[in-house]
């Protein structure tokens, strides 16, 4: 073990550090292999009916209203989505006219810049 001074942001931290040798190598790859059996939920979104255009959210906020549902026809500019973020709340639009194939968020969601709220067709 080696026991390292980190500092983060002005504040200094001890930590211990333990050294793996190469024959502990191989022992920590099936580790990484877990993580990549995560990204097995992400194909079960494409088997639905998730549409080839991705409307995102353009800050982060929290999901105060969804007016649409799949399967429902969109005007370009219609409102989708309403997010609050600082106490105001900001309407997410088509961004042309198309169908709403999935949903992506509910009401009550908190939600990232960039986080897909709708996909449509």
């Amino acid at each position: 073990m080696k026991h390292l001074k980190i500092t983060v942001n002005g504040t200094a931290y001890d930590v211990q550090v333990e050294e793996l040798d190469s024959a502990s190598a191989p022992a920590a790859s099936p580790a990484p292999a877990a993580p990549a059996a995560a990204p097995a939920p992400k194909p079960a979104a494409p088997s639905g009916a998730v549409g080839n255009i991705s409307v995102k959210a353009p800050m982060p906020g929290t999901v105060v209203n969804v007016v649409v549902k799949p399967g429902q026809a969109v005007k370009s500019g219609e409102d989708l989505v309403f997010i609050e973020a600082m106490k105001m709340e900001t309407p997410v639009k088509s961004p042309q006219d198309a169908t709403v194939a999935t949903v992506e968020v509910s009401k009550g969601e908190a939600v990232d810049s960039g986080k897909v709220l709708v996909t449509l067709n």
